[in-house]
């Protein structure tokens, strides 16, 4: 038998490991929250067994030293997913499910994976025994479906952003930097309204309100006057990028540098069909994007302003000479992209989960990504290539790629796609010269 006392604690989207320290933390950044404990097999110490830990976007590994001693520490209070490599414990050795603290469980498919949270406290203890068993291992089919369904829930809630980045570029020519500080606006005006109290079936319409006030904002008291001025889309990129910086290192001021949990976050995955374990959340995530991203289609494919708005993209001096108001136009664009970005931000909160001051940046590559390889300009290739980067990613760990390296997965598909069709999967062939 073998006992393993864990301390606790929460994400920040860093990947941090360390040998087991001879010191406490060893050579780790020190923390007020932290892993911590020894594991034993039949009252002797087990040396060389590397724990893991996962949650929120933060992940880490460390091993256990000569005396069977490990520490961890971690950036905030959270929940996580506890993990120790039953690859690296003696022959037939598991961690006793009999044996486990009452209310914990090992995660279906194995007997070394559980779900940990905090009490009152930073810290947790909990006493792991190790014992003679067989292992348990979940197929690679099984992890497949699992990841499939996560990616097409991640794609989704990308898609929200990049159909508005993509609406932006295509009527205005403006690759937009500060679109990751419009889902950043979503999740903190959501933060604000669920902290007083109200429910998230109210608060979400709230989001997109102010969404759109965000966006009408943007385009009356900057973008427009800018674009009045005649300058040049190198010149409008730039002013973006410093927009982005101000506007995020506003909402550092504001909030701090913490993140902050949205009621329900971190829900079990407690609903499954076969090999597949989803919570509420994510399938009202997926529920909520399908819905929005439907409507936008109507209101791109049968809608007057909608067949407006395509037109500039194909062409804004005809546009204008038959008569459609481009700058009335554009303003509509940017109202419905801040909006949907802002609803992006909520369900990103949810996904990593939490909401930070930096947290739009973090997907803001991807959403690039997305974009152009479905063809910049283009909302439903933006849809499209959206859904490929966001299962691209989560199914990048399951073939090896460590977890802190599996955006670039999607980044290398990305290159490879535009070496072989430079306009994107939905883009069309232009002229240079």
């Amino acid at each position: 038998m073998a006992a393993a006392m864990l301390f606790l604690s929460s994400p920040s989207g860093a990947f941090a490991s360390a040998s087991a320290p001879d010191t406490p933390g060893g050579d780790q950044e020190q923390t007020e929250f932290y892993f911590g404990g020894v594991i034993t097999f039949d009252g002797e110490p087990v040396a060389d067994v590397v724990i893991s830990v996962d949650g929120g976007g933060f992940e880490a590994e460390t091993i256990t030293d000569a005396e069977g001693k490990w520490r961890l520490y971690v950036p905030e209070k959270d929940e996580y997913t506890l993990v120790v490599d039953e690859d690296t414990l003696p022959d037939g050795v598991i961690v006793d499910p009999a044996q486990l603290p009452e209310g914990m469980q090992p995660n279906s498919g194995t007997t070394a994976s559980f779900d940990v949270e905090f009490g009152a406290t930073g810290t947790k203890i909990v006493n792991l025994f190790l014992g003679e068993g067989e292992r348990l291992t979940t197929s690679f089919w099984d992890q497949f479906s699992e990841r499939l369904i996560s990616g097409v829930n991640f794609g989704l809630l990308l898609a929200l952003a990049a159909v508005g980045v993509s609406l932006i570029f295509g009527t205005t020519g403006l690759t937009n930097f500060a679109h990751a500080e419009m889902l950043t606006f979503g999740a903190i005006i959501a933060l604000v309204f669920a902290n007083m109290g109200l429910p998230m079936w109210l608060v979400i319409p709230i989001v997109i309100v102010f969404g759109a006030a965000f966006g009408w904002a943007l385009d009356a008291g900057l973008w427009r006057p800018l674009r009045r001025k005649g300058l040049g889309l190198v010149q409008l990129m730039i002013v973006s990028i410093g927009l982005s910086l101000a506007v995020r290192y506003t909402y550092q001021f504001f909030i701090g540098g913490g993140t902050y949990q949205l009621p329900g976050a971190g829900a079990p995955r407690d609903i499954r069909v076969g090999p597949i374990a989803v919570s509420w959340i994510d399938l009202l995530s997926m529920g909520i994007s399908i819905v929005l991203l439907l409507t936008v289609a109507f209101w791109l494919l049968r809608t007057r302003i909608g067949k407006a708005t395509r037109a500039i993209s194909d062409n804004p001096g005809l546009a204008a000479a038959s008569g459609i108001n481009v700058d009335r136009v554009i303003r509509i664009v940017w109202v419905l992209s801040a909006s949907l970005a802002a609803v992006a931000g909520i369900l990103w909160a949810y996904f990593r989960p939490g909401v930070k001051w930096d947290m739009g940046v973090q997907v803001l590559l991807l959403i690039f990504a997305a974009v152009t390889l479905g063809g910049l300009g283009t909302a439903f290739g933006a849809l499209i290539g959206s859904l490929i980067v966001g299962i691209l990613v989560e199914l990048s760990t399951l073939l090896g790629i460590p977890p802190d390296m599996k955006y670039v997965g999607a980044l290398a598909v990305l290159i490879i796609i535009l070496l072989v069709r430079p306009q994107g999967l939905l883009g069309r062939k232009e002229r240079l010269g």
